[in-house]
């Protein structure tokens, strides 16, 4: 018979273990639970207007317009597609002035070619420069780097920049990079994981079609405010939530998805930000996002090496801290086991909702030592 000291010490470790996974399941389980509510299901498209989106951008050939395309490109770049077997396609939107940032991107993490022996190209994507001065700094700058493509887009210091920019982005892709598989559109001050984006890309099991993916916002208001910039009236969008989208920091879009996107935002007039303009395009064209909880969205993931092997992007990170992070990952080089990475995912994910609560300060990386 069990000796009550014994009982009791039993009950202990029974309840600490309840709370460990009681933990470990809130901390994992809405990401798990958004996975498999947010996966999309195959579209039966009896919708007119749908149907003829999808069948304009089925038949839609930028390719002999080359020339008056061009002339919305300050900075065309037209030779950036020269490989037409492109697996995966980065479009990094920038701001003009933001120069130091770019190279910090381009020493880090855009410093990669292939992906699994797949060619894949990172290019910057940028509007209109404000000064002569900024723009000649740009030309120099494109000259030097061979990767940058602007186009006549106004400023705007909306989240995730203006819809026109965005608009252009997918125009310039569809005449001069249509055979890339699959286009990756994000923002300079993201980390983005290109391995394991591109792992996740080669083991779809489905054709790479009507690909829209990234970390859906669902049940989002639209603002009615009507001193804001972003005013939706109801007259002009009746409907109480705005239609799914990806968070504007970094999604996926399969090619087809470019044109039918490009081809429904013609339509599509309502002043919105430019990730909830491309989810209404992207609803007009019969595409539903796909949600994936290894797209950090708008956060700033705390870091953790073998936590961010395993994410997609995190959100926020400046020219220092960009370097440091690439530094702890490819000069250190760990490679993480399975155990490994979940509690590197524990961790990173602890302290991101303890730096979200003010209690933790921002990461800051070890410096590359000297020699």
């Amino acid at each position: 018979m069990q000796c009550s000291p014994c009982r009791f010490r039993t009950y202990q470790w029974c309840f600490v273990l309840f709370n460990v996974v009681l933990f470990h399941a809130l901390l994992f389980g809405a990401d798990f639970v958004e996975e498999y509510l947010l996966q999309p299901t195959p579209g039966v498209y009896t919708d007119a207007a749908v149907v003829s989106v999808r069948e304009r951008a089925r038949k839609l050939d930028l390719s002999n317009l080359k020339e008056n395309v061009s002339q919305g490109y300050p900075l065309t770049n037209p030779e950036a597609c020269r490989n037409s077997d492109l697996f995966l396609l980065v479009l990094v939107f920038s701001s003009p002035r933001d120069g130091p940032q770019r190279d910090a991107v381009r020493k880090t993490w855009a410093n990669q070619t292939l992906i699994q022996g797949f060619p894949v190209r990172v290019l910057f994507f940028m509007g209109s420069s404000q000064t002569p001065g900024t723009q000649e700094m740009l030309l120099r700058e494109s000259d030097r780097s061979g990767d940058i493509v602007q186009g006549h887009a106004a400023a705007d210091p909306a989240p995730h920049g203006s819809k026109e920019r965005t608009v252009l982005a997918l125009r310039w892709v569809i005449t001069f990079c249509p055979l890339a598989r699959f286009v990756l559109l994000t923002e300079d001050t993201v980390f983005v994981n290109l391995p394991a984006i591109g792992g996740y890309l080669l083991g779809l099991h489905r054709h790479p079609e009507d690909l829209y993916l990234g970390r859906v916002i669902q049940r989002d208001s639209p603002d009615r405010d009507p001193s804001s910039p972003g005013y939706l009236p109801p007259s002009l969008y009746p409907e109480k939530y705005l239609p799914e989208y990806c968070d504007g920091t970094a999604y996926v879009l399969s090619q087809d998805v470019v044109r039918k996107i490009y081809v429904a935002s013609a339509a599509v007039r309502a002043p919105v930000p430019a990730d909830v303009f491309v989810g209404f395009c992207a609803q007009r064209a019969g595409v539903a996002p796909t949600h994936s909880a290894r797209f950090s969205g708008e956060k700033h993931i705390q870091f953790n090496p073998c936590c961010y092997r395993y994410l997609f992007t995190s959100a926020g990170i400046r020219r220092r801290d960009m370097e440091q992070v690439w530094w702890e990952l490819e000069v250190r080089g760990k490679r993480c086991s399975l155990l490994q990475t979940y509690y590197g995912l524990v961790t990173c994910k602890t302290l991101t909702y303890l730096e979200k609560m003010s209690l933790l300060p921002n990461f800051e990386g070890k410096t590359e030592p000297n020699g």
